[in-house]
């Protein structure tokens, strides 16, 4: 039964955010503004970094890559969650789903790792300034942020190739905007436990280990902070790290929730999907270009650079 039933369904149908009409339409404005946003100030962000010759530096150069992941991370799933707000059929193949659990685990997983690197960059520039461009060479660069997209990868290939062994019955609805693993362990007629233990084992090593990480990379920050005299050495050693910060609360604080909650297609994972998938994205470039005098510097200088190639 579960092999004729896995053979019949092919497509899932997602609930979204809302069914009433007016209220999709809302949404589908708002979301529609926060993803231009996202694609505007990561781009920005990206062409910035690659265009001024001061932010060349292993502290922006893992920002370019947190800008990337973030462009993803956004369009793996607004583009769809916006076409289902339009649209009367609001459907998504199965293999469209496991597509979309695919590139939210890499990208989700990738970009927990980079934070964790973005930590001990700011350990290292704080901690060892003299020991800086030894602790962080180029080539060491390179190697920390091919790890992290190695981890995501890996993560990925455990839990969706179980993921397409699943049989699904009669219920195909997914009270979600867009797939993720734990909102179609609901729809399985198989035993998921084994999936379940296996998300739990690959998303808490890496979640925690990654946390562990930042955490204990800010409390010999806070230690070196506190063990400057001055209170404007202070200020400007705090204000070099405080965007990162703000950042890894925002991502970690709703995908920890999101993940450790049980499965049950609720509001509250619904709210914390969107603000870590949706909201974080469009908050990341804004955060560190709002709180870092050297990117708006170089934010003004290349739009003043573009903006006289245009005759007005």
């Amino acid at each position: 039964m579960a092999l004729r039933n896995h053979s019949t369904i092919t497509e899932f149908i997602l609930l979204g955010l809302s069914a009433d009409p007016k209220i999709q339409a809302l949404l589908f404005v708002l979301f529609l503004g926060i993803y231009l946003l996202t694609m505007l100030g990561n781009l920005m962000m990206l062409l910035v970094i690659r265009t001024d010759a001061h932010l060349h530096t292993p502290m922006y150069f893992f920002l370019s890559h947190l800008s990337f992941i973030d462009l993803c991370f956004s369009s793996v799933t607004v583009p769809k969650m916006l076409e289902n707000l339009l649209s009367q059929k609001k459907t998504i193949s199965v293999r469209g789903c496991l597509a979309q659990i695919s590139f939210v685990f890499i990208t989700g997983g990738t970009e927990a790792c980079l934070l964790s690197v973005m930590a001990y960059d700011r350990y290292a520039a704080i901690c060892h300034p003299l020991l800086y461009g030894q602790m962080l060479s180029k080539q060491r660069c390179v190697q920390l942020v091919c790890g992290s997209w190695g981890l995501g990868f890996l993560d990925t290939l455990i839990n969706v190739l179980l993921a397409m062994k699943m049989d699904f019955c009669d219920t195909y609805i997914i009270p979600h905007y867009s797939c993720e693993l734990p909102s179609i362990f609901l729809l399985s007629c198989s035993d998921v436990s084994t999936n379940f233990f296996v998300m739990l084992c690959s998303i808490i090593p890496h979640g925690l280990i990654t946390f562990f990480l930042i955490f204990f990379s800010y409390v010999c920050i806070i230690f070196t902070i506190l063990s400057i005299t001055s209170t404007s050495g202070r200020s400007k050693a705090f204000s070099t790290c405080s965007s990162h910060l703000t950042a890894v609360i925002f991502f970690y604080g709703s995908a920890f929730l999101r993940y450790f909650m049980p499965p049950s297609g609720s509001l509250l994972q619904l709210i914390f999907s969107v603000q870590y998938s949706v909201i974080t994205p469009m908050l990341n470039p804004l955060i560190y270009s709002l709180k870092n005098k050297e990117v708006k510097a170089a934010v003004r200088k290349t739009l003043g650079k573009y903006l006289q190639c245009f005759p007005w």
